[in-house]
């Protein structure tokens, strides 16, 4: 069987020191603290969040530490364990959207969102990344990133957001603005939802309807892998994975031009009148007639679906039917693949493995055109999957994949 790389998550203790030591290494003084936000993997609900839909995230224990000290002036100065020799600079002062390019516009876009926000108090700063995160891998890097500023730059210039569920909306928006506005990624919130509102061994189920208070559009949903003797394996499976050249701007638009065809403010509005009517199926053959093309028909057939599966999914897995659940991790891949069309060879080629060696159901993650996929598979058989994933890659000639262990944890904090 081959080799598979398992990604091991920093520890809180030496997440603090790398991102202490490459701060002090680069700046020559002492950083004013340590914060830290996780990745996220999606169990299930894939492209429903900008459709007013429902997902249930997890924060994985894998984390993007930030070691930060604010400026009394504005310009900003930011360094990463990736390149720790080149140290990007930008000046807040006066910034447009779109004015830093590369990986610096995630952290610096930040502090601008907040500005623009009103908190005019918000100046510059220098700050050193460090992360476990895997890159590319559909597992948010970037929310991790986004996040972990968004809760340093609350606490050294005192906004007052990030000690509370409530106040970490307002973190929430300027990442996502962050990532939209200035890094030109588009993001519909479940990544930063997750980042910063996950709790320890729960999934969290999130409502985006736009309608919805931050009180009401988030509930905890007990994922107790253990409890059923189960792993949840993730395998990045680092084919290229691109969000910011136009294939999901494209599936958004797509789904807006449905819901003004259909005369509704969004796709959940349809979801739901689907579910509500007395023969499903039929009131969604008839919502799909009324569509002009076959291509906006797929889409529509994809969001309507799934946010339903996101429903039926948490009430199989807390009734402990995981033959259920999984069978609804493969429904949901297979509508990613045939009619939401996200998936690349790699990504399904890694969930017919895992399906044909034992995992009660296996799907991509993420946003899909490369990332990750997760399998469900009893406890004790990632290792043995992941390598039998990592062998059939190695005959169809593809890169190497890497795996980690997800499980339920915790949202973003300071860590020093």
């Amino acid at each position: 069987m081959a080799t598979i790389q398992f990604i091991d998550a920093l520890s809180h203790k030496d997440g603090v020191e790398e991102a202490t030591r490459l701060f002090s290494d680069t700046f020559h003084e002492d950083c004013d603290g340590v914060w830290a936000a996780p990745g996220r993997v999606n169990l299930i609900g894939e492209h429903t969040d900008y459709n007013a839909g429902l997902c249930l995230p997890i924060a994985l224990p894998h984390r993007t530490f930030v070691a930060l000290k604010p400026r009394s002036d504005t310009h900003v100065r930011v360094v990463s364990s990736i390149s720790p020799a080149a140290v990007a600079v930008a000046d807040l002062a006066g910034l447009q959207a779109e004015g830093v390019k590369g990986w610096a516009a995630y952290p610096v876009g930040v502090a601008w969102a907040l500005r623009q926000a009103g908190f005019e108090q918000v100046s510059g700063f220098d700050a050193a990344f460090v992360s476990c995160v895997p890159l590319g891998s559909g597992l948010s890097s970037s929310a991790a990133m986004t996040c972990s500023t968004a809760l340093a730059l609350d606490d050294v210039y005192g906004l007052g957001y990030g000690s509370s569920d409530a106040g970490r909306v307002t973190l929430i928006d300027a990442a996502m603005k962050s990532e939209n506005d200035m890094a030109g990624a588009s993001t519909g919130g479940l990544d930063q939802n997750a980042s910063l509102r996950c709790t320890p061994g729960h999934a969290l189920l999130l409502d985006c309807r736009p309608e919805l208070t931050a009180l009401e559009n988030v509930s905890q949903q007990l994922f107790d892998l253990d409890k059923y003797n189960l792993e949840l394996l993730v395998v990045d499976t680092q084919a290229p994975h691109q969000l910011n050249d136009g294939q999901y701007a494209q599936r958004r638009a797509t789904c807006e031009a449905a819901a003004r065809t259909l005369g509704v403010a969004n796709l959940r509005v349809v979801s739901d009148r689907i579910a509500k009517s007395d023969d499903p199926f039929q009131s969604l053959k008839e919502t799909l007639d009324r569509l002009p093309d076959e291509t906006m028909k797929k889409r529509v057939r994809h969001v309507v679906t799934e946010i339903q599966r996101v429903r039926s999914f948490v009430h199989a897995f807390a009734q402990g039917d995981i033959a259920e659940a999984g069978r609804l991790f493969n429904a949901s891949h297979d509508s990613l693949a045939a009619d939401y069309q996200v998936t690349v060879p790699e990504l399904d080629i890694a969930v017919d493995v895992a399906r044909g060696n034992g995992a009660y159901g296996a799907r991509m993650t993420g946003g899909g055109f490369g990332g990750s996929i997760i399998a469900l598979v009893d406890k004790g058989r990632s290792q043995e999957v992941a390598g039998l994933i990592a062998r059939e890659f190695t005959k169809q000639d593809f890169h190497a994949p890497r795996a980690l262990a997800a499980y339920a944890a915790a949202s973003g904090s300071r860590e020093a």
